[in-house]
């Protein structure tokens, strides 16, 4: 068998590469991932399916819903007295009524984020002296009584994958060497247009690619609610700081559930949009054909509000899609107010979650029971193949980061963390042709989900994380090929939605059996955002 090449020497062959990971855990990887395509592919793929197809029907199946009414804001008060503890309509009630100034809402915030930074880690970045002048120049603006909105003027801060005029991301890491940007990414732009004041560059895994906060360069961003467990990943800095309260919400990106988990792990809300609602321009990739941008926030309204302000097209972002007309508001749906003519929603539970663990379970049933009372009775949908769309993600995820990286890994393989090295190894190695069937079955496979899933329901609904929150010792990626076990363990309900490209949002619904949240996700047709808001908040209200 000497004659065999060995991974790490076709590595190095072929692509300039020095592997850091052993054979027999790439090569377990690549045959999972090979085997997985290929099976599916020969029984499904046809001559005439085609990537760009993917596009239209995500346009074609799209969610007509449109709200009949937007939400009133809530007078500032119905939170406490403390300020960065309110919602975003309740915070812009206060700003521009002028009981609140918006340099000391961010003197507030900065406070908060110096004193809980040595524990979490939250910030690559606390950028104060910016933010205390912009805060200075958005208060003026209200004096002379320039309104630029309901994000007029509040503080928030996001992850550290996206370009800042005149400071390139660090992407939680030291192998990447980014030009300085002339301007800010997309989102970050419509932010800064709307009024709001940006605090600094938050913590995540290295390279956007993890679900647990670790960092061996910066530093682990840790839980909010217990430093020794996982702040999830990759947008951890994001889902520590808007649950620690340093700001209401927050940026981050999501390949295969990096918004998803740091805002289950941390109790609050999170949203993956349809996949093309959100410019990709200026945010660093882990997958572009997979990649979404979207907020974490404390609540449903101030998710929304964050989402309203970056969704929308985008020349920049070849991949950007323009919505479709709405519903007409006599046929679209209600908020669960039951009014005359509206059409209700509804709520299916998409099965085939596999195994969960006792608590969590426990947790999601009691859930399920209140979007029955809620809804009433859930249409069940069979299991519609979620492992298959788990391979085909990861499949595309690894090929396309691996393009992406390997210049970098040729030249300064140390500066990689292990775990993130080892896991972009496979991509190297997977056929070209499973790539491109992962591709091109996208189309085909999406449409047939939203046939099969959505016949009975608006809304899916399905579990996040199926296990506790685990300690950070456990989940740690360095250790000898850990990745390949920690990463799936953590993604494996997320990461099918990435490849379907369906807007999901995730909510909490209980804790596990150390006091930690679980979290239910709401998936979505393709533009569906509006009624994934409006069933979240009836649903957050029925938990009291």
């Amino acid at each position: 068998m000497s004659g065999i090449e060995s991974a790490a020497a076709r590595l190095d062959r072929l692509h300039g590469v020095r592997s850091r990971s052993d054979d027999a855990s790439i090569e377990a990887e690549v045959n999972r991932l090979n085997a997985s395509v290929r099976d599916l592919a020969r029984g499904l793929l046809t001559p005439w399916d085609q990537p760009g197809d993917f596009a239209q029907v995500a346009l074609r199946q799209a969610d007509r819903y449109q709200r009949l009414a937007p939400e009133a804001v809530q007078a500032p008060t119905a939170s406490g007295t403390d300020p960065l503890r309110w919602t975003i309509p309740q915070m812009a009630a206060a700003l521009r009524a002028q009981h609140l100034s918006v340099t000391e809402l961010t003197q507030l915030a900065l406070g908060r984020a110096r004193a809980v930074q040595d524990l979490h880690r939250p910030f690559i970045e606390l950028q104060a002296e910016a933010a205390l002048a912009r805060a200075q120049t958005l208060d003026q603006e209200l004096a002379s009584g320039r309104w630029r909105g309901p994000l007029h003027g509040i503080p928030l801060a996001h992850k550290d994958c996206f370009e800042r005029a005149g400071r390139a991301p660090t992407v939680g890491s030291r192998a990447t060497d980014l030009p300085a940007p002339t301007q800010d990414a997309a989102a970050l732009a419509r932010l800064q247009h709307v009024g709001t004041v940006d605090l600094g560059p938050l913590n995540l895994n290295e390279m956007v690619a993890g679900p647990t906060g670790h960092n061996p360069h910066f530093g682990d961003c840790t839980n909010a609610l217990d430093p020794q467990r996982i702040g999830g990943g990759s947008s951890s800095g994001s889902g520590v700081a808007v649950a620690l309260g340093v700001v209401v919400a927050s940026l981050g990106s999501d390949t295969g559930g990096s918004i998803r988990i740091p805002a289950a792990v941390n109790g609050v809300v999170g949203l993956k949009p349809t996949y093309g609602r959100v410019s990709r321009a200026g945010c660093f990739p882990r997958a572009f054909s997979l990649d979404c941008i979207g907020p974490l926030a404390r609540d449903v309204d101030s998710c929304q509000a964050v989402f309203e302000a970056i969704a929308g097209p985008d020349q920049a972002d070849p991949s950007s899609l323009v919505q479709p007309g709405a519903m007409s508001p006599a046929l679209s749906a209600d908020d669960g107010a039951g009014q005359a003519g509206a059409v209700p929603t509804r709520l299916g539970l998409l099965q085939g979650w596999g195994r969960l663990t006792s608590d969590v379970g426990t947790a999601f049933s009691a859930f399920l029971d209140r979007c029955d009372r809620s809804f009433g009775a859930l249409a069940r949908t069979g299991d519609v193949g979620m492992e298959p769309l788990y391979a085909l993600g990861d499949t595309i995820s690894k090929v396309e980061a691996a393009a992406l990286h390997g210049q970098w890994m040729a030249h300064h393989p140390e500066d990689y963390s292990r775990a993130v090295y080892s896991r972009t190894e496979p991509g190297f190695h997977l056929p070209a042709v499973r790539y491109l069937e992962a591709i091109a079955l996208r189309a085909r496979l999406l449409d047939r989900f939203l046939t099969a899933a959505f016949d009975e329901a608006d809304v899916l609904v399905y579990p996040c994380v199926p296990v506790p929150v685990p300690l950070r010792t456990e989940a740690d990626m360095e250790q000898g090929s850990a990745v390949f076990s920690v990463v799936p363990q953590l993604t494996r309900l997320t990461r099918p939605f990435s490849y379907l490209g369906l807007p999901v949002l995730v909510i909490p619904i209980g804790l596990d059996a150390y006091g930690m949240p679980v979290a239910a996700q709401l998936v979505g047709r393709p533009f569906g955002e509006d009624r994934l808001f409006d069933v979240a908040r009836r649903l957050i209200a029925s938990l009291g």
